[in-house]
């Protein structure tokens, strides 16, 4: 299993995860956040601003499912300017369901 956590502008999130989910992952977290990259800070009422809107899109899949999730979110997320985000891939050793007290595979 993968975890795959993708950081997008926050205009674009809601899209993000509706093509997530049309790929048929089981579930998907959205976290609203602030971030700071290298790249550039607009600036409103002559102030520059210190943190861009962006947020954080979850989701645990099967590793067969890696690729479909990684080009929905390149895809939509995709403006071709600086800042349009980061994916980040990480194995899965274990999962459990609370509820059901299940373990691994049958939980994501």
């Amino acid at each position: 299993m993968k975890r795959i956590e993708a950081v997008v502008q926050s205009e674009v999130s809601r899209k993000v995860v509706r093509a997530v989910r049309e790929t048929g992952v089981g579930g998907v977290t959205l976290i609203e956040s602030l971030g700071q990259g290298a790249g550039y800070r607009p600036e409103i009422a002559g102030k520059q601003i210190e943190f861009n809107s962006t947020d954080v899109i979850l989701t645990v899949v099967n590793d067969s499912q890696v690729d479909a999730v990684i080009s929905a979110i390149m895809d939509t997320a995709y403006t071709g300017k600086k800042g349009d985000g980061k994916i980040f891939i990480s194995n899965v050793e274990e999962s459990y369901d609370i509820s059901t007290k299940e373990k691994s595979v049958n939980t994501i």
